[in-house]
């Protein structure tokens, strides 16, 4: 009878697992807006970040928006810093312009690269070092402790580092205190002249409840995504860091989503919270160089 209960058991806490655990990097799954966390793997372990910079590039555009420092309708122009930009880019002429409202659909949508240095650029005074010491003054405020930012794109910098835990502090912050613009991470294209520009987000298409946010890669950082749905007014936000390809992760992100709205009871119940989480010593302070697995050479 007693090895009966147990392996029933230890049953029922294989059911409560995520599937799929062979992978490369750090996962995390919490509710937003309380902040309990439904499961986390390696939440602390250093990444690159990638284009999920992105997102502190555009909470700092809110920020501004709000405090009234520009609109939507304020032109920034194209740098010949910003031109220099590698792809993924719009590909703007110097002196080219965009409103702001345009460029942060852009660097949302499309992950463009020159155009999110247009954005710190505007922001930060003419300079996207400025700007890079508001996205790190930022990032402390937050409480994201063990990040860094270099860049305001995520192009490859080994000075710019972040963790899943971090990330999932940046998306609550922005799902928090700017829910009216929770309709830019929900689009699945944008328009610029006679441009289509195309989310790479697959689950906009495809996954019932996806509502954002923000997809990234590098070669040494590998496919990560910070992604949100709601279903049934229930809202999870699920970090995927370090896949290793776009199909993995997508797989690695609907399997931890999927699980999270089965035992989004059971884990509102008894969860702990991203800052209640404790802290996971990592075997390194730095981040994981997957450049040979991901692009090889």
């Amino acid at each position: 009878m007693m090895l009966r209960r147990l392996a029933a058991a230890l049953l029922t806490v294989a059911l409560l697992l995520p599937p799929n655990l062979a992978h490369a990097g750090p996962a995390l799954v919490f509710e937003p807006y309380n902040g309990t966390v439904f499961y986390a793997e390696d939440p602390d372990v250093p990444w690159f970040p990638a284009s999920l910079t992105k997102l502190m590039t555009a909470y700092i555009a809110f920020s501004d928006l709000r405090a009234g420092r520009v609109t939507m309708d304020t032109k920034i122009q194209c740098s010949a810093h910003a031109q220099s930009q590698a792809p993924t880019k719009l590909g703007l002429p110097v002196g080219g312009e965009l409103t702001l409202e345009v460029a942060i659909k852009i660097i949302i949508v499309k992950s463009a690269n020159d155009v999110a240095v247009m954005l710190a650029e505007a922001l930060g005074g003419g300079s996207e070092q400025a700007f890079v010491v508001r996205m790190n003054a930022a990032a402390q405020h937050l409480g994201m402790t063990n990040t860094r930012f270099a860049n305001a794109n995520g192009l490859p910098n080994e000075n710019q580092v972040t963790t899943a835990r971090d990330m999932g502090r940046l998306a609550r912050a922005i799902i928090l205190q700017f829910p009216e613009y929770a309709d830019i991470f929900k689009l699945r294209h944008v328009k610029v002249g006679d441009k289509i520009l195309r989310t790479h987000n697959g689950l906009l298409r495809d996954f019932e409840g996806a509502d954002g946010m923000k997809t990234g890669f590098i070669c040494d950082s590998g496919f990560n995504i910070v992604a949100s749905a709601t279903r049934d007014g229930r809202r999870l936000v699920a970090v995927v860091l370090g896949e290793v390809s776009v199909p993995a992760r997508r797989d690695r992100v609907t399997d931890l989503l999927e699980n999270g709205f089965k035992r989004y009871f059971w884990k509102s119940l008894f969860g702990t919270t991203l800052d209640g989480l404790a802290m996971q010593a990592s075997l390194s302070d730095q981040p994981a160089h997957l450049r040979r697995e991901i692009c090889g050479g």
